[in-house]
């Protein structure tokens, strides 16, 4: 199913992205709201917890749907196997936990469980990378796209705010087989708007531009869609802008006709640019139409305890500290 949407498909313009004002609200919170309209629409619809439904927001689906919600403890490799078992009897089970945990300790079930079968379980992965904050690298996963993305026929998702998180987890339900949903724990800025779709296999072509292409997911769609508004004031050189929130299957399409004509292509993730979005759309253009790529992203290298903002600052993953690498890239292309 492709996702090839029209230029400035959120509700947010490239003016309107550099104002500070904009509403925040965290992915999780999207995925918490929208579990209670799934259960009131699909009661095959079961929910799985590892003791941390106040951090995941599962705790809303747990009080309206008591009979429907499950709570394993600090037991995630059990947590995933016992999603496997309802899925086997014909549920759709949604389980969450810390990306750390669901897609880190309890890989090898997920694996063998439910990839391997290829099960019908959607994971709600939240609080993933380094914005996760003071935990510290124990907790900040950076490595979870590349882990799930790597699993044959498994698909993975990272929405960029709260409104695509709500789309995110029903589309999820509403499709067949394995999803693995990447979600985080800060109030980030909403660029969509809340009837704003999400396709498995999709993308958004927020804004189309001249001849270079920035290609985002999660957290930093907003960041480098900043960028390119920034790049744009003081340049006057307007930038393909793409959210490619479906990291696997991806929209080989969408991004293969925005690039067709771009002299560099620029990916933005908040996680370790080895086997992430990056990998992924380098892996489709070197085996298509070869074009020179730069990954933004934590460059092999672990998260540190310290409060969102300043990690964000500190690996340059911010608009305002990445603009001069990138506007170097710019005026070299």
């Amino acid at each position: 199913m492709t996702g090839r949407q029209n230029a400035r498909f959120g509700r947010v313009s490239v003016s309107d992205i550099l104002n500070a004002n904009l509403e925040k609200k965290a992915t999780r919170d999207g995925y918490g709201a929208a579990l209670i309209d799934i259960g009131a629409d699909n009661p095959k619809v079961v929910v799985l917890d590892a003791d941390l439904s106040g951090s995941t927001k599962t705790k809303k689906f747990s009080e309206k749907y008591p009979e429907r919600f499950f709570n394993y403890g600090v037991a995630e490799q059990n947590l995933i196997g016992q999603a496997a078992g309802f899925a086997l009897s014909g549920l759709i089970p949604v389980a969450s936990s810390f990306a750390m945990f669901a897609a880190g300790r309890a890989w090898e079930i997920f694996r063998n469980s439910v990839g391997y079968p290829h099960l019908n379980v959607k994971v709600a992965a939240t609080h993933a990378g380094i914005t996760l904050g003071e935990d510290g690298a124990s907790h900040q996963i950076i490595e979870d796209i590349a882990l799930m993305r790597v699993i044959p026929g498994n698909t993975v998702i990272v929405p960029a705010d709260y409104h695509q998180a709500a789309a995110a987890i029903k589309a999820a339900v509403a499709y067949q087989g394995p999803v693995y949903l990447r979600l985080g724990r800060p109030n980030v800025p909403m660029i969509y708007a809340a009837n704003d779709p999400v396709n498995v296999g999709g993308s958004h072509v927020l804004q189309r531009g001249e001849k270079i292409a920035f290609i985002a997911c999660g957290v930093m769609v907003y960041e480098a869609f900043k960028a390119a508004a920034l790049i744009e004031k003081e340049t006057g050189l307007k930038i393909t802008v793409i959210d490619a929130y479906s990291v696997k299957p991806l929209d080989e399409q969408t991004i293969l006709t925005e690039t067709k004509n771009a002299k560099l292509v620029v990916t933005f993730e908040e996680h370790n640019i080895m086997a992430g979005l990056g990998s992924a759309v380098a892996e489709l253009l070197s085996s298509v139409q070869p074009v020179r790529i730069h990954r933004v992203g934590l460059r092999d290298e672990f998260g540190q305890s310290g409060d969102t903002a300043s990690l964000m600052k500190h690996y340059k993953l911010t608009a305002e500290t990445m603009l001069p690498d990138l506007l170097a890239l710019v005026k070299s292309t």
